[in-house]
């Protein structure tokens, strides 16, 4: 079984800064930006390029919106930035379909050889989206952290740029 570690917050918390200080403990990283190409979007250009610019030339880097497709193919340790691209390429599944990726995604990264590192955003701490797709992302963000979490040997939480090592504090599992 591969060391899985999660890196989860909310916007901008730290989450990807810490993750990729993880990353660098290790000889060799792949890092899978994992979003869908948006060449018309100046902000998220910007976003790209600065955090390209703090990353060791030495990565290796697959931009791609097919995570469950990368992890079959890619044989290195890898930081997964973030998984909400895994939730957003599937938010008009049903959730009988959605179900079925999650398990395939899960028992990806419970077979996988090397250490994985996933970025996880933290949703649902403010406003109720007005939105039926915010509201199914929020649900299925907090699903697939729950997910990961369990199969996970390092679970971190960002806040305001520090981070907290949750599996150091209570867990709601009855004793």
């Amino acid at each position: 079984m591969c060391k899985i570690i999660l890196v989860s917050g909310g916007i901008c918390s730290g989450k990807s800064d810490f993750a990729e200080n993880i990353a660098k403990n290790y000889d060799s990283i792949t890092y899978i930006a994992l979003s869908k190409k948006m060449d018309a979007d100046e902000n998220w250009q910007n976003k790209i390029k600065k955090h390209k610019s703090k990353r060791p030339e030495n990565w290796k880097l697959i931009e791609s919106d097919d995570l469950l497709k990368v992890l079959t193919k890619v044989e290195d340790n890898l930081l997964i930035d973030s998984i909400g691209g895994f939730v957003v390429k599937l938010i008009k599944e049903n959730d009988d379909e959605w179900e079925k990726y999650l398990d395939i995604l899960i028992q990806l990264f419970k077979s996988y050889k090397h250490i994985v590192i996933i970025v996880g955003e933290q949703v649902g701490w403010g406003l109720v989206s007005e939105y039926e797709i915010g509201n199914r992302f929020a649900d299925r963000m907090g699903q697939v952290l729950k997910e990961i979490t369990k199969i996970s040997t390092e679970n971190w939480l960002t806040i305001n740029g520090k981070a907290i090592r949750l599996d150091d504090i209570y867990t709601s599992k009855p004793i």
